[in-house]
């Protein structure tokens, strides 16, 4: 039996639903979900195994006009995730009209690869509004498969899933077929906590959070974590705070529940909060917490 294998790397604007997508083919919550633009910063991989294939699922920032240091860095991730597909999965909404970086989409519209085009989120909208947009996907990208779906209610993606397992090189699996995602534990500490500010606070402060995982101690029954929480200005740390630690005790006890639930066991975590001037716009910053290649 010949085995398959390949780069499966998802495209599109923000809030387009990727990461709902991405989890949803892997069957685990490794992508963090918001209402907000922008939750996705990395380039996450989910590895789904079959007996004779292997898909590598990537699911990247939605696509922006870069304004600082650390978004210029997250298109690159982008542009990384062109160079490696073996199959491109462009993601689109109901009532979309076009990706937000003219270049990008010109690189879709001539890949050499095969181009999926999935037309999410259609149990917002009806028959009519559904054959329009197909017609006007049709028309703009000649190249592509279209599907219509909707991740969040899991409809079509099945289908999604046995196209591409057709579209698959072959190829042995470049990863062991226990695997799960190229990303280590503390990788998805910082994005559960991540994903707690960006559902407590509003306006920047999410923005200018980023998230260091000092301690993760793994014992029998019980993980033990120290996690400390970046901030770019002093009144920053105020907010995380809040009024008598409630804001920070709120993080700290909704991402206990969810890495409880990913880890399958006990989790005991401490957060704290430090300042860390600019660290957006500093590329050594940027590296250290693991913005560049």
């Amino acid at each position: 039996m010949k085995h398959k294998a390949g780069f499966v790397n998802i495209i599109g604007n923000p809030n387009v639903g990727k990461s709902t997508l991405m989890n949803a083919f892997v069957g685990e919550r490794l992508s963090i979900i918001t209402s907000k633009a922008q939750t996705t910063r990395h380039r996450i991989l989910g590895i789904v195994n079959g007996e004779d294939f292997q898909v590598l699922f990537s699911d990247t920032p939605g696509i922006i006009k870069p304004a600082y240091e650390l978004q210029t860095q997250m298109m690159e991730f982008v542009k990384s995730a062109f160079d490696d597909a073996d199959i491109l999965l462009y993601m689109v909404e109901l009532g979309e009209k076009e990706l937000k970086d003219e270049a990008f989409f010109d690189i879709i519209r001539h890949a050499k690869i095969p181009v999926l085009l999935l037309l999410n989120k259609i149990d917002k909208g009806n028959e009519e509004t559904l054959k329009q947009a197909v017609n006007l996907w049709q028309e703009k990208v000649p190249n592509a498969e279209i599907f219509a779906i909707s991740a969040l209610e899991n409809f079509g993606v099945s289908q999604v899933f046995q196209r591409i397992v057709e579209l698959l090189p072959e190829s042995p699996a470049f990863y062991p077929k226990d695997q799960l995602t190229d990303k280590p534990e503390r990788f998805f500490v910082n994005e559960a906590i991540r994903e707690k500010i960006l559902e407590q606070y509003k306006k920047e402060i999410p923005y200018s959070v980023e998230i260091e995982t000092e301690e993760f101690f793994e014992e029998e029954d019980i993980i033990r974590i120290r996690s400390v929480i970046m901030v770019e200005r002093e009144s920053q740390k105020g907010i995380i705070i809040g009024h008598k630690g409630q804001a920070i005790k709120w993080v700290g006890i909704e991402a206990r529940k969810d890495l409880e639930k990913f880890f399958g066991k006990q989790i005991h975590i401490e957060l704290f909060v430090k300042v860390n001037k600019n660290w957006r716009n500093d590329s050594n910053q940027l590296k250290r917490f693991g913005y560049q290649n």
